[in-house]
């Protein structure tokens, strides 16, 4: 067999592979405009023309359609290329409106069309690919769009011009449209719902598959069963078929595994405060109120806008950020510090003045903390840049003759301000966890008042909680920033190999013992431990206890309507022989 020659390199024939294919793999860039991996080759476009010699004759062929036969292929020679401009001016005359039309035309140097352009065809962008139909018929299965009349006629449409009943709104064909002729409100009544990333904070939509967020571990994508189109319809599969090592699996189900472990680190993390919460800031009403975090996605290089601080599509000349949004506030129920609002907030205000340093940007204040080591050198610099801090509280963000007014009060002068803003920041809270009560139900531990969970000790035992073994790192157990959560997770993991690395495990002798025979079963003391340490024994009517589990705090003592429990070293005789001694010595 002979060689095939595609530009100069010399590759083995492979006819059941097409010179498209080939040239990909081989970098060659070959145009066209009705391709899709999932589909089969269909040729409508007709851009992707290449010459094809063969014993000496010369011919024009489709690439995508053309096997990887022997012989030569030239994909750029002065006859595509003139092809090719024919092939562009026609696309123009029945598509003058299509951005991605001219700007291919522009490639070849066409800035106008010779053919005259129809009436009717003025605004249309459509070049009638038929990518959109034969995809949502042929992969999708559901047949929404097709094609009516034939000829200079023919048109996109829905069967019998009226709404589709059966368009789901994926907006695969809108995504896949080479042109972004497709406007899925003439095809369904049903809006589109977006899929919005939840690590870009909803800034940037993501696809059904994808990589939950960057350095991701594992560091794969997944499936989102609830929006795929193959679970909801059975239909689609194209990420299956586009996946060379084929690594996807429909069948893959969620598992429940049982580890038996010697040490649990809960590090659950928090959530962020939700700002509409406090209506009168105005997050929900306005497009120019954002959080801190979506401001930090938003100025982050590999963030939806590129690291360029745009809102609305335009750079805010005048920002205003306000702190404690959440925090030290009794109205939502938060009255703790959160601890990074007013230091996040002071890097944003630097970063704004270090990509627009014409910008105004005030913050609103209580009270400025910078308790970390080098916390207040930072802040002292932020000042000195030209950030202006107004200490006290915003009362109201409104709208005044189409700007955006953040209204408050300076207490430092003593009197109300006004501020006009392009870009409201709030400096928002850190909360427990939404579960936070659901897992503490699980794991035995307890909640302190603010609702993240308790150390046994603040000072002495920071990481501990009260059940042996589980131990507490990050900001599950209360606001914290990135140094102290890593100090507190090596002082977790530390805690955790003190157990782990022992062969033998002593426990304090100090527990709860049930008296049997005086038991009358009633089981009133094990809805009030709070560790799970009574188990009830139906063949005997009496409760037991678990001393592994039991901490010996007395509360099933002083409910057990019985007198049947009692605490190790705390029996009357012992109590009243300590305090006897006591009044002795006296």
């Amino acid at each position: 067999m002979g060689k095939l020659i595609i530009d100069g390199i010399e590759v083995e024939p492979d006819p059941s592979r097409t010179v498209l294919d080939v040239a990909n793999e081989l970098g060659i860039h070959i145009p066209t405009l009705c391709y899709h991996p999932s589909l089969p080759y269909y040729g409508a476009c007709r851009v992707c023309l290449i010459e094809v010699i063969w014993k000496g004759d010369s011919s024009l062929k489709t690439a995508c359609t053309f096997p990887a036969w022997e012989g030569e292929v030239r994909t750029n020679s002065e006859k595509v290329r003139k092809a090719r401009k024919v092939i562009l001016e026609l696309m123009l005359a029945e598509a003058p409106d299509s951005p991605e039309i001219k700007e291919l035309a522009r490639e070849y140097g066409i800035e106008k069309t010779r053919f005259k352009v129809r009436e009717e065809r003025k605004g249309n962008k459509c070049i009638q690919c038929a990518l959109c139909v034969r995809f949502c018929r042929d992969v999708l299965g559901i047949g929404a769009i097709g094609f009516k009349n034939r000829g200079y006629a023919r048109e996109l449409t829905t069967p019998f011009e009226i709404y589709s009943d059966v368009c789901t709104t994926c907006g695969a064909c809108e995504f896949l449209c080479p042109t972004n002729a497709i406007d899925l409100s003439k095809i369904s009544p049903r809006k589109p719902i977006p899929l919005l990333s939840e690590f870009e904070v909803g800034l940037k939509q993501r696809s059904c598959i994808s990589i939950p967020f960057p350095q991701a571990v594992p560091n794969k994508p997944v499936l989102d069963r609830d929006h795929c189109m193959h679970f909801l319809k059975d239909a689609c599969g194209v990420c299956s078929t586009v996946c060379a090592p084929q690594a996807i699996n429909y069948d893959q189900e969620e598992e429940t595994l049982k580890k038996k472990v010697g040490a649990i680190i809960v590090a659950t993390g928090y959530d962020q405060f939700d700002p509409s919460l406090k209506p009168e800031l105005g997050y929900k009403d306005y497009e120019r109120v954002i959080t801190g975090l979506e401001f930090e996605r938003l100025v982050s290089p590999s963030g939806p806008t590129g690291g360029k601080i745009l809102i609305c599509g335009e750079e805010p000349k005048k920002v205003v950020l306000i702190h404690c949004v959440g925090s030290r506030d009794q109205t939502v129920g938060n009255e703790y510090c959160s601890r990074v609002c007013c230091m996040y907030l002071a890097k944003h205000a630097h970063l704004i003045k270090d990509k627009i340093p014409k910008a105004e940007v005030t913050c609103f204040y209580m009270d400025v903390r910078a308790f970390g080591k080098g916390y207040e050198e930072f802040y002292d610099r932020v000042r000195n840049e030209g950030i202006l801090y107004r200490r006290g509280s915003v009362s109201e963000i409104f709208k005044r003759k189409g700007k955006l007014i953040v209204k408050g009060e300076d207490t430092l002068l003593g009197e109300p301000v006004e501020e006009e803003a392009d870009l409201v920041v709030l400096g928002t809270g850190i909360v427990p966890r939404f579960d936070v009560e659901k897992m503490g139900r699980i794991l035995k531990i307890v909640q302190s008042q603010d609702k993240f969970f308790l150390e046994a000790h603040p000072k002495l035992r920071p990481v501990d909680t009260f059940s042996e073994g589980i131990y507490l790192a990050g900001c599950c157990q209360g606001p914290k920033d990135i140094p102290d959560t890593v100090a507190q997770a090596k002082a977790a993991a530390s805690s955790a190999v003190s157990i782990l690395s022992k062969k033998l495990l002593t426990v304090a002798p100090i527990v709860a013992v049930v008296n049997e025979n005086i038991c009358a079963g009633c089981r009133s003391c094990e809805e009030v431990c709070e560790f799970s340490a009574h188990e009830f024994n139906e063949k005997d009517r009496v409760m037991t206890i678990n001393t592994v589990l039991c901490k010996g705090c007395g509360n099933c003592v002083t409910n057990c309507p019985s007198s049947a429990i009692r605490l190790n070293s705390y029996t009357d005789t012992q109590v009243l022989a300590q305090i006897g001694s006591i009044l002795e010595k006296a």
